[in-house]
């Protein structure tokens, strides 16, 4: 998907407030998750006017129903800034972990990372934290893959810049979160498995639940920890120029297993990209095995999980099995 300027995800305009599973405009009357929570840019202008007065005079505007994604609602705040309001509770933390974090890793870093410009605080009629990021001009790749060998050194140069960065005190991750042993998804990866054989997905499943069972067999990381985005799918980066300018939504941020990242040869790049990513990353054979798993488990569960209601990421789902099955046959 080709999209200008700097977003996060997720953008729907209602009337005031917030409401519980308002329609998506791309699937007319069916809501992302069962318990969103969607703000408007009346209730983001109104925030920023109480909170950040300095900001007041600025419009607050909707950005485009094609940039929805899974986790937030964003708004355009003049020129220079978005603000980014949680619509599920999964993501209510995101604000205060950027706050915290992205400081101390931007400095490090060969690309703009978004540090908030503000933390806001949660209101009555809205639940959670927020934030004030900036706004960096760019595109982001195709959303089902990119072939483009520049950019996938540039990740992968972005992926081991970001390693190195002292994990000291860095943010672990609860089991079943990306960074963490693959058996902790192992229950839940078999029982999307089970769920779509009742669906023609154009898919071998036989030869997935081949390949689940490699990944979920290979040795966990044992090595020091190193900090993960976590989440390097062509959403979250923001190219200018021919070049890697920004990496954004950092909600899967954590100290852990490097194997998450290295997924994004899988995410982000294909053909002769996909390889010259693999080749500056050099994982290890276990690593690329955690790499396929948290590739392959995620794409079982999302498939289904966004089937009726976010079709471009259901499909995405279906290209990462694919991927993952071709890679380990």
């Amino acid at each position: 998907m080709q999209v200008r300027g700097y977003w996060f995800r997720g953008a729907r305009p209602a009337e005031t407030g917030w409401t519980r599973a308002w329609p998506r405009p791309s699937v007319a009357g069916v809501p992302m998750h069962a318990d969103e929570v969607r703000a408007t840019p009346e209730l983001g202008g109104r925030l920023v006017a109480e909170q950040c007065p300095q900001w007041a005079h600025l419009p607050v505007t909707a950005l485009p129903d094609d940039l929805e994604g899974t986790d937030n609602v964003l708004f355009r705040l003049g020129e220079a800034h978005v603000v980014r309001m949680p619509k599920i509770g999964w993501a209510q933390h995101q604000a205060t972990s950027d706050a915290r974090w992205l400081p101390r890793l931007a400095p490090h870093l060969p690309v703009t990372v978004p540090v908030p410009a503000h933390v806001g605080r949660p209101a009555a009629d809205f639940p959670y934290a927020w934030s004030v990021v900036p706004w960096v001009e760019g595109t982001t790749p195709p959303r089902l893959g990119t072939d483009d060998v520049a950019l996938a050194g540039e990740l992968a140069a972005f992926v081991r810049a970001l390693q190195a960065v002292d994990p000291t005190d860095g943010p672990t991750k609860p089991p079943g979160h990306r960074g963490t042993p693959l058996r902790h998804v192992d229950e839940a990866a078999r029982r999307a498995l089970g769920r779509l054989r009742d669906h023609d997905d154009g898919l071998d499943l036989d030869a997935a639940a081949r390949a689940w069972g490699l990944c979920v067999a290979a040795p966990d990381w044992h090595r020091p920890p190193v900090w993960l985005h976590g989440d390097l799918q062509p959403g979250n980066l923001v190219v200018d120029g021919g070049h890697l300018a920004a990496v954004i939504d950092w909600g899967a941020i954590g100290v852990g297993d490097p194997a998450p990242d290295v997924t994004a040869a899988l995410w982000t790049f294909t053909g002769d990209a996909r390889r010259a990513c693999l080749d500056a990353l050099a994982p290890d054979e276990a690593t690329w095995l955690r790499a396929c798993g948290w590739a392959l488990a995620p794409s079982l569960t999302g498939i289904d999980y966004y089937r009726h209601t976010f079709p471009r990421m259901a499909e995405h789902g279906r290209q990462m099995v694919r991927a993952v099955v071709a890679a380990l046959t």
